[in-house]
């Protein structure tokens, strides 16, 4: 690989810090969202055990923030190719990566500490009227859906292997069911 204007060599270094940016914040918005809405949790498990399974939603909606940010840090290392390859990486497609993937993690963390903020204090209010149910989940996904945005947004990149295919694994993730 030789140095050019346009593809220098530390160009694959700023790639790889948008793929650590997805993956950090965006699981620390997932942890972040479990912990506060496990906390929640174990109150309402101490007074109302039966309520359990039904108040871990926030819980699995937090963890499929960081399969968000595990789908884009994969389909950013696709661009990325070996030095001995022969392949330039240009430096516009490095801070375009860069920019994906702070896009992804930084919604990822403000969806986190949505999901975590609202699955406490909604759990803990369910425990006390369960009418509250409905409105708590329709919270939640709009909470969500902030880090689907920043995932949706990352798909405008004229990019190669960013597609809207992806987004089609992003609206299946998303995704929810009554069983």
């Amino acid at each position: 690989m030789e140095d050019s204007e346009y593809a220098p060599k530390f160009a694959p270094f700023i790639g790889m810090a948008g793929i650590a940016s997805a993956m950090v914040f965006g699981c620390i918005g997932a942890a972040y969202g479990t912990a506060k809405s496990g906390i929640g949790i174990a109150g309402v498990g101490t007074f109302r055990p039966d309520l359990i399974m039904k108040c871990l939603i926030p819980v699995i909606m937090s963890g499929i923030l960081a399969v968000y940010s595990l789908v884009i840090s994969v389909l950013i290392a696709e661009d990325l190719a070996a030095p001995s390859s022969g392949t330039s990486y240009s430096l516009f497609a490095g801070f375009l990566h860069l920019g994906c993937g702070l896009s992804v993690g930084l919604t990822g963390l403000a969806a986190g500490y949505c999901i975590g903020i609202v699955g406490d204090s909604g759990v803990r209010a369910y425990m006390e009227q369960s009418r509250i149910f409905v409105g708590m989940v329709l919270i939640l996904i709009f909470g969500e859906v902030l880090g689907l945005y920043g995932y949706e947004n990352m798909l405008f990149q004229p990019t190669s292997s960013l597609t809207w295919h992806s987004l089609i694994v992003a609206l299946l993730l998303n995704t929810k069911t009554r069983g």
